[in-house]
This record gives structure tokens, sequence and C-alpha cells, in this order.
């Protein structure tokens, strides 16, 4: 590869809180080992070359004032979704800057709904989400994901229009790629998820900040494009940050179509004189996006696919009662321990506190709705994949 995937990074007082925190409480890593971070969706690889470029060449003219955002930002954003997910007809009048996924997202639903309304959204539910809705004073209405007989996570689109219908929904949250579970939709399911909505007056706000991490023998659908309805009532929320690990430097966007929604999410972002952009993260943005942020995003996906088989393998072969479907986006695992709880009698604390003690930082996954639930990131040196696994066979689950 042309890219460095294999170096360790020593962040250590480089202001990051996936080394410098542990999420689980009164877990302490043991003495003589070493901390793996697998928990927050942060990546340990230097990020493409490009950008720390583009950023010191800013950075050198000493005048950071005002500024108005560049025509080369919306270009870049432009080439990208048409390159990377043949997205067509997109123009700058489409795009509109977010300071995060999140803050776009209850930008969104302010539009959509009235304080008190039922959201639906897919449980497991990313914890971000529950976060928005519950502070926003959002109702939270789960339709659970269901595995099939090979393991996949599907859609239950019966659960789905039962629960609007139920709930009167009006608004819900689509996450695409899904996380924490990794799936990465078919067209098929997407329509039918759209025609499910369309049919009783649901507005989607569809959280893409993962469309470009998308492993071996897959593929990403942007949600709009799936039929002009989509197009017209899917406000998409987008972001360089997971691709290329810029979450530090703040900066995503939202891509809306129809401009009744547009210019009311404008209205709504703008009340409280928060929403706009750093300089910096506007050069980020137009380097991450350029032709060596695309061979570097390339490559990426190459290293995340074999990250995740061999994760995936292992887990199959080493740890009995651990249950994992293989993502097929993020970088992200989602483990059910539930037969391994039972079959020793340990509770999923103690497991959390055993796996935290040999160094393996990782992250409950009950908050994201489901029980006796890890969740690991894989956006790591494949050596210290293959360590953390090694650690957690001899002394956690196999101890």
């Amino acid at each position: 590869m042309k890219y460095d995937f294999t170096s360790i990074m020593d962040r250590q007082g480089r202001d990051s809180i996936a080394v410098e925190k542990i999420p689980i409480p009164g877990a302490e890593v043991g003495k003589g080992f070493d901390r793996i971070p697998m928990w927050i969706a942060d990546m340990n690889f230097p990020t493409c070359p490009a950008i720390p470029q583009a950023i010191i060449e800013r950075a050198r003219h000493p005048a950071y004032g005002y500024f108005d955002i560049s025509p080369a930002y919306f270009d870049a954003i432009v080439q990208w979704h048409r390159t990377r997910h043949g997205v067509t007809g997109l123009k700058p009048e489409h795009i509109g800057y977010e300071n995060g996924v999140l803050g776009g997202v209850a930008t969104a639903l302010s539009v959509f709904c009235s304080k008190g309304d039922a959201v639906l959204v897919h449980s497991p539910t990313y914890v971000g989400f529950t976060g928005v809705l519950t502070n926003s004073g959002y109702h939270i209405v789960h339709s659970p994901l269901k595995k099939d007989a090979d393991g996949v996570w599907r859609m239950d689109f019966e659960d789905m229009e039962q629960k609007i219908v139920e709930n009167r929904i009006h608004a819900a949250i689509f996450c695409s790629p899904h996380n924490p579970t990794g799936r990465v939709w078919e067209r098929w399911e997407i329509e039918k998820a759209m025609e499910v909505y369309a049919r009783h007056d649901v507005y989607v706000i569809s959280d893409e900040i993962w469309s470009d991490l998308i492993l071996a023998g897959h593929t990403h659908i942007p949600t709009q494009s799936v039929s002009d309805w989509a197009r017209g009532h899917v406000a998409a929320m987008y972001a360089p940050s997971k691709t290329f690990n810029l979450a530090g430097l703040i900066g995503s966007y939202h891509i809306v179509y129809d401009p009744w929604i547009r210019e009311r999410m404008d209205k709504e972002a703008s009340l409280g004189h928060y929403n706009s952009m750093n300089v910096l993260s506007m050069h980020a943005l137009i380097a991450a996006y350029g032709a060596e942020g695309r061979v570097w995003c390339d490559e990426l996906c190459q290293t995340l696919t074999g990250n995740a088989d061999y994760a995936c393998r292992y887990i199959k072969d080493h740890f009995l009662g651990v249950e994992v479907s293989r993502p097929q986006g993020t970088y992200m695992l989602y483990l059910d321990c539930t037969g391994w709880l039972a079959g020793h009698g340990r509770t999923m604390d103690d497991l959390q506190k055993t796996g935290v003690a040999v160094g393996v930082i990782w992250q409950d996954g009950r908050p994201f709705q489901v029980p006796n639930t890890i969740r690991m990131n894989l956006a790591l040196p494949l050596t210290r994949v293959q360590e953390a696994f090694s650690r957690l066979d001899k002394y956690v689950f196999n101890a």
C-alpha cells in the first residue's frame, strides 16, 4: 500500500479521549498491559497526508478573520459524491454546513416535528440519536432489527409500519450504513423502507456519515437516490470526520434537495447563532475529498476489510458463546455475549472490566438498546487487533 496503516501512533498527551479515557465505570488497566483503544468511533491511523498539508499551508498565512465558504468546498463535495456514490444532479445550493451530524439531526427534527412527537429509530440504536432525541424532548419509538437465517441484520418492515401507525409518527431517523451493526443496506431494502415512510407521510433524516467506509463486496446506496419521493423527503447528513478521522476539527454538512425543507433547516440552524464553519475545517475537507483522499480512502477500506475478516474469524474459532455478524461497512463490531455469560455465570459488568484490565478498552453495548452486548472499534493497525484478541482469548473468554 502507498499509505501507512501499520504504524502504531503514540497519542498520549495529544488531546485524545480514545486513549486517555476508560468508558467503563470502575474499570482499570492492570500492570504490565498497555492500552489498546477499541471503543469510541475514532481511528488510530494517521490521516491522509494531504489534509495536514492543506491545514499547515493555510495556517502559514497569519490572518484568520471572517471568510466566505469557498466555491472549492462545494465543488469538492459534489465531485466526491459523484465519483464515490454515483450521485448526479447535486448542486451547491443543495449543500448546507453543519457543526456536526447530530446538530443537523436536531435541526431537521425541529423542522419535521413538534416537541413531544414520537420519532422512529431502529435498534440497536446509535447512542448519539438517543441523546439528541431525549435532550430535544421527543419520544423515541424503537423498531428492532432482526437477524435472518444467515445472521444478517434486517429491517422488520411490518413492525416499522405498525409502530408508525400506532404512534402517529411523522419523522424517522435512518442510519445508513447502520451503526453499530455495520449493515450496508441493499437498494431494495432502502426502497422498501422509503415506501413504508411514504405511505404514512414520514419525513426521514438519513445519517450517512459512514458512507465512505464500505468493506469489500458491498456498495453504499445514498438514501435520496432510490426514488423521487426520497429525494424530496429525506434530509441526508454527511461528514469527512469518520472517513478521515477529523472529528476534532468539527465540520459536517447536509444534502437537502427540497427547497421547503432546506429553507426551514437553514432558518432553524441560524437561531442559535452557533452553526458556523472553521476556516481550517474547510480546507481539510477540500483536501480530503481530493484525488489523494480518494486513493487513501480505498486503501483504508481494504485495511478495515482485513481487520474485520480477522476479528470475525477469531471470534468464531475461539470465543464460544459470543456471536457477531460480520460488518459490511463502518469499522465497528457489535458482540452479543449472551451465550458466553450464561455458560460462565458472569455479568456484563464483570466481563467488560476484565477486558479493560488487560488493556482492551472496549465499549458497553447496552446503551445501544440491546442487552449483553459490546461495541468494538477495529480501526487500528492489524497487529494491535491481533494483540487485543490474543489477550481476550488468554485472559478473558478462555481464562
